[in-house]
């Protein structure tokens, strides 16, 4: 009888005494035998419970060692994993609940949810308690995973990804990380997101190495951590927000992290003078580019007289992904030429989950996946990201659509229309300026609309900036002028400066 292998199954048999998985908030430790036995357990919990090939199993938690286990054991039997973002209002969440419809929700007490389901203290005792599943060899391509990013209608939708995309995303980041057997990720990242769940485990247990589990990031802790020759952690990932954060820490010390292989930072833009004041200090920090659809796409390299060279750049593609850049029109710009970034390869999702019309538009005739990010490569095969053909904005690592925050303020009365660009902001790299007008005669203010926002969006959804203005501008056809809107933020931004 064939029996489940998977990366952690592997590393049990090629090195079972190895350290796989530290869970740093509970201090528990597992080698790959015991985690491999583990996650065997879990899929064995979920059998028992009536979970079969094709059923969604969510959760909603802090970071620990069982969203890995859970997520794993979900692809031994043929389920998908659904981690939801802890982050976002109860009106979010029960929307994500909802076109999810999940066979089982799995909950973090400590989080206070009103959701009904299964208590992560319940799933422990029952895998403590579970005989281990033994199933059959695990479908490559199967969709083992979906992960919710907001569209830009402003309803999230989650893309698809099978074990095959999510060995492309370890085989890639391997490559561009140095990835190895004696390598130790800290994961600070929540685990509803690419970089936690999915960088920051399964190149290490493709490669045999270790990660270990922070509930969250607090950077004197942090820098503890990443200095702490205990633990001996060679890679960690942020945004360019937390870097600059870590370096303002009295707790710095670069002479403590000559450790680590690299400080990767991604999900915003990094300016090249911060790349390099890292660099100063002895310590390689990379910038690369991922997304939930296609999870590692470029990376710099570790080269230190490279990242100097081409700071500010997202790095380069292995091998194994392709990618263009293209015009208006569909045709291939030169290097140094912006366009729309397309990609294709093994990594690439399939599509979104029930969601036929926005997997459509999301690819060519001929196969390439649409990023919607605008981009440029020089001669040597370095990225540069530039903007989003979207309204898109990033604050603080989230992704945060215009659209969305729109409609929330379309149900309070008294508005008659409103529009949100995002802005620049030296805490959070970009944060939303909110324009609206009034009907006439409404007696409405901040205040309102702050209420609004707190019973509907995650805080960092919610503006930092607001505008009381006669008209939105719009062109002849009627559209709204967002780049006259950015204009106009800019110069009250200006104003208020001197």
């Amino acid at each position: 009888m064939a029996s489940s292998i998977d990366d952690v199954g592997m590393q049990a048999r090629l090195r079972p005494n190895a350290l796989a998985v530290a869970d740093l908030t509970s201090d528990r430790r597992w080698t790959y035998a015991e985690f491999d036995d583990a996650v065997a357990r879990c899929a064995g919990v979920l059998a028992a419970r009536g979970v079969m090939a094709g059923d969604r199993i969510a959760a909603l938690a802090k970071n620990c060692a069982e969203l890995i286990m859970l997520h794993l054991a979900c692809a031994r039997i043929g389920a998908i994993y659904v981690p939801l973002n802890w982050r976002l209002a109860a009106d979010e969440l029960q929307w994500l609940i909802g076109d999810a419809e999940p066979k089982l929700l799995i909950l973090d007490t400590a989080l206070g949810s009103s959701f009904e389901g299964v208590s992560f203290e319940v799933l422990r005792a029952e895998i403590e308690a579970a005989a281990p599943y033994r199933g059959g060899p695990i479908d490559p391509d199967r969709p083992s995973l979906i992960l919710y990013t907001s569209g830009t209608s402003g309803k999230p939708k989650g893309a698809l990804l099978s074990e095959r995309n999510l060995a492309e995303t370890a085989i890639n980041f391997s490559i561009l990380g140095e990835v190895t057997a004696d390598s130790v990720f800290l994961c600070d990242s929540p685990m509803f997101h690419i970089i936690g769940l999915v960088t920051n485990v399964r190149p290490p247990m493709m490669r045999g190495g270790a990660v270990f589990i922070s509930d969250g990031f607090v950077p004197a802790r942090t820098l503890a951590r990443l200095g702490d020759p205990a633990l001996k952690v060679t890679h960690y990932f942020g945004v360019p927000q937390m870097a600059q954060v870590l370096r303002a820490d009295p707790a710095y010390n670069p002479a403590k992290l000559r450790g680590l292989t690299a400080l990767f930072t991604g999900g915003a833009p990094h300016p090249a003078a911060n790349i390099r004041a890292w660099l100063a200090d002895g310590v390689p920090v990379l910038d690369g580019f991922g997304m939930s659809e296609a999870g590692t796409v470029f990376g710099m390299p570790t080269d230190l007289e490279l990242i100097d060279r081409y700071a500010g750049s997202v790095g380069v593609a292995t091998s194994r992904i392709s990618a263009r850049i293209v015009d208006a029109d569909g045709a291939d710009v030169a290097a140094g030429e912006t366009g729309e970034l397309l990609l294709k390869g093994d990594n690439i999702t399939n599509g979104y989950w029930r969601r036929e019309k926005e997997t459509k538009e999301a690819f060519t005739a001929d196969g390439w996946f649409r990023t919607g990010d605008i981009a440029w490569m020089n001669e040597e095969g370095f990225y540069w990201l530039v903007d989003r053909r979207k309204d898109m904005f990033i604050s603080g690592g989230e992704n945060v659509y215009p659209a969305e925050i729109e409609a929330v303020v379309a149900g309070v009365e008294g508005v008659k229309e409103a529009a949100v660009v995002g802005v620049p902001d030296g805490q959070w790299g970009e944060v939303g300026h909110l324009f609206w007008v009034a009907r006439e005669g409404a007696a409405i203010d901040r205040c309102d609309l702050e209420d609004a926002f707190n019973a509907k969006l995650a805080r960092y959804k919610i503006p930092k900036h607001y505008s009381l203005i006669d008209a939105l501008p719009r062109n002849g056809a009627g559209k709204i002028l967002k780049t006259m809107l950015r204009d106009m933020a800019a110069k009250e931004t200006s104003a208020k400066a001197e």
